[in-house]
């Protein structure tokens, strides 16, 4: 593995209640997270096929860490989404590098098909700052129930040399999802769209 991997972090949300209601059954996302180091921390590099790499690794181990976590086969996925935060001393352009060329094939075929985009951000932080990771459903991105995130915080990372990547996955859409649109089940994922 290219990736100099410091810790893995995983986590699973469950939400049973909500407004006074009872959730059944109860909504669930699962967001893994990869500290890794930056090769290119405090240097600019042009070429960052490296990071291209390493994302794709990532895209695989961290998505697969998800489904597994929800304790569900790779076709009940629903959601997906990706993060990364660099720290001081990396750039935005290498938690893009990481993101978007390669990290999302692999993390298709954890959650199986994904034929929707992957929603993603990127930001430059320090240990203990919060990273969104933006959630949409894996097949049909105008499936409206599925818009939704999740927060991941790690106390020490990212490190000025480190970036924290994150993948999420969810077996469910929000709780109580009531503002219309197309429906999970409605969903047919030939373009992404509906």
């Amino acid at each position: 593995m290219k990736a100099e991997i410091r810790k893995i972090a995983v986590n699973v949300e469950e939400t049973h209640r909500e407004s006074g209601q009872s959730i059944s059954p109860p909504t669930r996302k699962a967001v893994a997270v990869a500290v890794i180091a930056n090769p290119y921390a405090g240097v600019y590099q042009q070429d960052l096929s490296d990071l291209m790499e390493i994302g794709a690794e990532l895209g695989d181990l961290l998505g697969r860490k998800c489904v597994e976590a929800l304790g569900i086969t790779a076709d009940q996925a629903q959601s997906y989404g990706k993060s990364a935060m660099v720290g001081e001393n990396g750039e935005l352009e290498h938690a893009a590098a990481i993101l978007h060329p390669k990290l999302g094939a692999p993390l298709r075929k954890a959650v199986e098909k994904g034929a929707a985009l992957v929603p993603s951000s990127k930001k430059m932080g320090s240990p203990g700052q919060m990273l969104d990771v933006p959630l949409g459903h894996k097949d049909a991105a105008y499936v409206r129930s599925h818009f939704d995130a999740i927060e991941v915080c790690l106390n020490d990372a990212p490190r000025a040399g480190e970036i924290m990547v994150a993948v999420a996955v969810t077996d469910s859409g929000r709780p109580l999802a009531r503002v219309g649109g197309l429906t999970h089940d409605q969903a047919k994922g030939k373009d992404g769209l509906r």
